[in-house]
């Protein structure tokens, strides 16, 4: 009687535990460029001193150096975002500046009770993306664009190819 007595309030105090909520892989997803070669389509090509600067800030989202890939953000509360990409930012004379313009709707997604809602984004299929050199027309440093999906969901495969 005493053993069951004791089963019947250990199954009672394990009965009231959940789940942890822990929100740590769902979250809102960037939009992931790689970079590659014009002259060799399939090589990577790492970016020397790239400045990205959201449309309309003056300071630089962030500066990549040596990397073949990288993560932009889309807003969250429009439908169109747009970043200035300068490349070799540090030079005073090398430096060529381009601009990309996503245009996307969005649609929030609900994860679950510890992550809340996540945005994701659907490029839209005839002008997803533009690619000018309006600010300063020094030449496109990017060559190509190809976009490998249009629907921003996740992280975890690449969503735009860059050539130059």
């Amino acid at each position: 009687m005493k053993k069951i007595i004791m089963l019947l309030c250990l199954v009672m105090a394990f009965s009231g535990c959940e789940k942890d909520d822990i929100c740590v892989d769902e979250v809102t997803p960037q939009l992931v460029v790689e970079f590659y070669d014009i002259s060799n389509p399939t090589v990577l090509k790492n970016v020397v001193n790239l400045k990205v600067t959201a449309d309309g800030m003056t300071d630089a989202l962030n500066t990549f150096n040596g990397v073949s890939k990288i993560r932009l953000p889309l807003k969250t509360n429009e439908d169109i975002t747009r970043y200035r990409l300068l490349l070799n930012s540090n030079s005073s004379t090398a430096f060529n500046e381009d601009i990309l313009e996503f245009n996307y709707t969005r649609e929030n997604v609900y994860v679950s009770r510890a992550c809340g809602f996540k945005t994701v984004f659907e490029l839209n299929n005839t002008n997803g993306i533009f690619l000018s050199d309006i600010a300063t027309p020094d030449g496109l440093w990017i060559q190509d664009t190809n976009l490998q999906t249009n629907s921003i969901v996740t992280e975890n495969e690449v969503h735009l190819k860059i050539y130059f």
